[in-house]
Formats: structure tokens, sequence, C-alpha cells
């Protein structure tokens, strides 16, 4: 079972300026978090790609490379790239850099991608939404098992035996497929056998039990090695020594935060009575203290068969002090209890 944090590198909003963070500042702050994650022994730490003023990353490999010179064993991943909008010969190139100076540590979490700002920005058509992804990972596939390719698409210029280099230290590297919901992205996952990372922000986590049972038989139909399927959750958490302090301090970020999306997408404004709900034990919302945090994750991690959780944590913009406080909980105090606990729940053979 593996335990991880992701984080998009939000930039505050001072209400009172009406400025966000610098994306600096900001920055500097993620590597510090990274690194604390490592110290404290959570197993990977996965950052986000946008291409929006709220968010500080547009090039998660960047950081990613940064972050494998201050850690020693966690893994580093995106969360996610946005492959439809990528050049999936620059992406594998990218990460496989970052791996080799990570000596091995380096994974891909590929998605179709929340937000579309992407998608003008390098001249994509969103009428090719799903054929752009497909097209683009199948590629991205290719590429990670095999050094020389020939290929052709339609969204791309062919390849006739060009070498894709440098290659990860391992020659592959690890990917998995991001999904929010959609069971065709799901279905996709399971028939190419490669791992699941489900988005699970918002309602509660049982609504996602059909979408998970899916991909647990279509991953079985396609012949692949039940032993090797690996299945992910990712979550909006935040820790805090007190409950109620924990919520209270993080509710008007993480609403402002929710508000900001929501206008793009026509959602009505965000209540405290809809964050109070989600914080509830049967809830999607991570937020409260260690023993809050750890029985949900401890639920979804049974419920679902999860091999992976991963806390998201900073929505909104909490402050770079109380993010470093909540990764310590997380790390000492929620992760041995979550560990221990899905221990002794395991068949005995």
């Amino acid at each position: 079972m593996e335990l991880g944090i992701s984080m998009f590198a939000d930039l505050a909003l001072n209400k009172e300026t009406g400025t966000r963070k610098p994306a600096q500042e900001r920055l500097q702050e993620l590597l510090e978090e990274i690194k604390l994650a490592d110290e404290v022994g959570l197993d990977v730490f996965g950052i986000g790609e946008h291409h929006r003023p709220d968010f500080a990353v547009s090039a998660p490999e960047i950081i990613i490379a940064a972050a494998s010179v201050v850690t020693k064993n966690i893994k580093l991943g995106s969360a996610v790239t946005v492959l439809s909008s990528a050049d999936p010969v620059r992406v594998y190139q990218n990460f496989a850099t970052a791996d080799l100076i990570s000596n091995g540590r380096v994974e891909i979490v590929a998605g179709r991608g929340s937000f579309i700002e992407s998608f003008p920005l390098f001249g994509y058509d969103l009428e090719d939404y799903d054929a752009l992804f497909e097209e683009k990972l199948n590629l991205l596939l290719q590429i990670n098992q095999q050094e020389e390719i020939t290929w052709s698409g339609k969204f791309r210029a062919p390849l006739y035996k060009q070498k894709v280099l440098p290659r990860a230290k391992n020659n592959a590297l690890d990917i998995w497929i991001a999904v929010g919901g959609t069971p065709q992205s799901v279905v996709r996952a399971a028939r190419l056998g490669l791992p699941l990372m489900v988005a699970i922000i918002g309602g509660y986590p049982a609504q996602f039990n059909p979408l998970i049972r899916l991909y647990k038989d279509e991953y079985q139909k396609s012949g692949h090695d039940v032993h090797k399927m690996r299945i992910g959750v990712h979550s909006h958490t935040f820790i805090g020594e007190d409950s109620k302090q924990a919520a209270d301090y993080l509710f008007p970020g993480y609403a402002a935060q929710m508000d900001a999306v929501g206008r793009d997408r026509g959602w009505t404004p965000y209540t405290r009575a809809q964050y109070d709900k989600g914080r509830s034990f049967e809830g999607a919302l991570l937020v409260g203290d260690v023993s809050e945090v750890t029985e949900k994750i401890i639920y979804q991690c049974e419920m679902f068969g999860l091999t992976r959780f991963v806390a998201h944590m900073d929505i909104g913009g909490p402050e770079h002090k109380q993010l470093m406080k909540s990764i310590e909980l997380f790390g000492t105090k929620v992760a041995p209890e979550v560990r221990k606990a899905l221990k002794k729940s395991e068949p005995k053979s």
C-alpha cells in the first residue's frame, strides 16, 4: 500500500490587494514540502500541470527534476500530465531525463485534464478532445516500450526509425492513467493493463464503486495478471491537530478556489454546508484531525481494494507553515496507523 501527496502549487489570493502569491515563492515552498514528505517516509509525491493564473506549475517534470536532488526515496510523478495537448516524444524525454537524475524514481500520471487552457495555448482543437488523448497515449506507450519508433497518426508528424533518447533508468517509465469518472477512460486503462488513478473530489466515494468494479472486471477480462493490478485514489485532504480548527482554517481558501473553478463551469457558490457534508465519514473531503483522516483513508482503501492513496493538500493555497504541519502529521501519525490497519486486514496465507 502506497501513501502519498499531490499538489498543484495553488497561488493564494490576497483579498485585500487582489493579487496572488508570487510563483517563485510558491515553487520554493513546494520543494520544501516535497523534501519533508520524503523525510517523513511517504511513498509518492505528484505535481499537477496547469496553465492558469491560480497555479504555479505548468511543467511538472521540471519540478520533479529539482525535487529529485533534495529527496532520496520518494517516487515523483505528475498529477497529471495533460497528454492530449503535449508531444508524447517530448513527454517521454523530459520524464526520462528526470528519472535518470532521480535514480529511477519518476513516473507519469497521464490524463486528459480537467481544464482546457492548454488546448488553445498549444494549438489544439477541443473538438478532438477524445481522439487526441487516445492517439497520444498509444504513441507514448510505444515509445515507453521501444527505443526506435516507426509511427504515423493524425495529430503529429510521422516518425520513421527515430530513436527517442535518453531512456529511463530501467528503459521504461511507470505510466498511470488518471480519470475523473468517465467509464470509457476506465475501460481503456483496464484493457491496456495500466494502473488507474481516480480523482474523488466531491460527493461520496461509495458512488465510485461501479467504476472501480468496471476497471477490475475489464482488467481481468483482458487477460492481465490481477496480482499486478494497481488502483489509486486522489482526494482533497488537510490535517490538523484539532479537527474544528483545521476545518475552519481551510474553508475560506478552499471555498474561494472552488468558486473560481465553478465560475467557469456554471456551479453555484460553494457553501459551508457542502463543505461540512463532504467532511462527514461518507464524504469525499478528508479534512480534520489525525483520527478522522486515518479512518477515512482506511475506509476507502478497504472499500475499493486500493494499492495507493494520494492526499491532495494545497487546494486554495493554505499557508506553507500549515501545509508542512499537515504533511508531518500525515507521514508520522496517519500513515503508520493506516499501514498497520491494512496489514491486519490482509488475508493470512
